[in-house]
């Protein structure tokens, strides 16, 4: 609630105009120290919402829906277990004019559909298991210098630290990148392709971004095209066969600007030719270099199956953009419905 009284009276200050603007304010910097657990979550607050807030009162401006509507025919990950839908009678009590109807939802609601990943989704050895014996479980790191013992202590526990309960609301400017236009020429980018740090600078270059650049605290979008595959009823099962995505060094490029959330139009983030050949162009001992990456090293936030075609068409490169996951307590991943809230670009008629 504060966030969202804040949001709004900066909208007011802006349109009001140049004399109620709201005054500079700084985004925290990282690092943010042994023990954190909200990564670059800590970049949100009076700066990143007064970025964000200009995007509500442009003359035109738009909300656009960043997700893919959820049911039972969409396409679905093989990584996580399916969900499944039950669909109640309409039903009613005796003695009333009332009617009813209820439904149920089981499966992994938080690893399918468009969602979000908690950064105690993944954690690291310090040296490649040998296949030999038991996995060393109580060996495995997590962001923030957490150990599995303060992180999930037993095989049934849910995240003690790092859960999806943790992510603060994001609230932010948001970038697009068109990599559709910029790489693939009007075409979907095919599976496999890493989109690289030039790339990202090229891409900004394009769009008239350069100057601007990403900044802390931004949530960057990508759009590759990969989203035509979504189909529903996924009769093809196409989409989850393999995807661009970021290399490993794009990853890296991207935390060092402090962004706070990376979206593409994909279903895995990292680039991946098939399930049989998970990524491309990563150290063999991290085949899904950029979860790693963002989820253990940066703590940048992922959210994968993003929906960014209409905001492409109309040229939104700036916005604001609301993330909210559910607050699943220690859960690794949340189902989530983020929207961004800019003007289409005037075009001469």
């Amino acid at each position: 609630m504060k966030s969202a009284a804040v949001l709004i009276a900066l909208a007011a200050a802006v349109a009001a105009g140049p004399a109620l603007a709201a005054p500079a304010l700084s985004v925290p910097a990282p690092p943010w120290g042994q023990g954190d657990e909200v990564g670059m979550g800590n970049t949100m607050g009076p700066a990143s919402w007064a970025r964000c807030a200009p995007y509500l009162s442009q003359p035109g401006a738009k909300v656009y829906e960043l997700s893919h509507p959820r049911g039972p025919a969409m396409p679905q990950s093989g990584f996580a277990g399916k969900m499944t839908y039950q669909y109640g009678p309409t039903r009613g009590l005796p003695h009333t004019a009332q009617a009813f109807n209820g439904d149920s939802l089981a499966g992994s609601q938080g690893s399918q559909g468009t969602r979000m990943n908690a950064l105690g989704l993944f954690g690291y050895l310090e040296a490649p298991w040998d296949g030999k014996g038991d996995y060393p479980t109580a060996d495995v790191r997590y962001y923030g210098g957490h150990r599995q013992e303060e992180v999930k202590p037993t095989p049934t526990s849910p995240l003690l630290k790092l859960g999806i309960d943790k992510v603060p609301p994001i609230v932010t400017s948001a970038v697009l990148l068109d990599a559709r236009a910029y790489l693939g020429k009007g075409e979907p980018l095919k599976a496999g392709v890493a989109i690289s740090v030039a790339d990202i600078e090229g891409m900004l270059k394009a769009q008239g971004l350069a100057k601007r650049g990403l900044l802390p605290g931004d949530a960057l979008f990508i759009y590759t095209g990969w989203e035509d595959h979504w189909a529903d009823p996924d009769a093809g099962k196409v989409y989850y066969a393999g995807d661009p995505g970021l290399s490993y060094e794009a990853a890296k490029y991207l935390a060092s600007k402090a962004i706070v959330l990376v979206s593409l139009d994909n279903p895995f983030t990292d680039a991946v030719i098939g399930h049989d050949k998970p990524a491309v162009g990563n150290p063999p001992d991290l085949p899904w270099a950029v979860h790693h990456h963002n989820l253990t090293q940066a703590g940048v936030y992922q959210v994968q199956n993003g929906r960014f075609a209409e905001m492409a068409k109309d040229k939104v490169w700036l916005s604001c953009a609301l993330v909210l996951p559910l607050r699943e307590q220690g859960s690794t991943g949340s189902a989530v419905r983020p929207v961004a809230i800019g003007a289409p670009a005037r075009t001469k008629p």
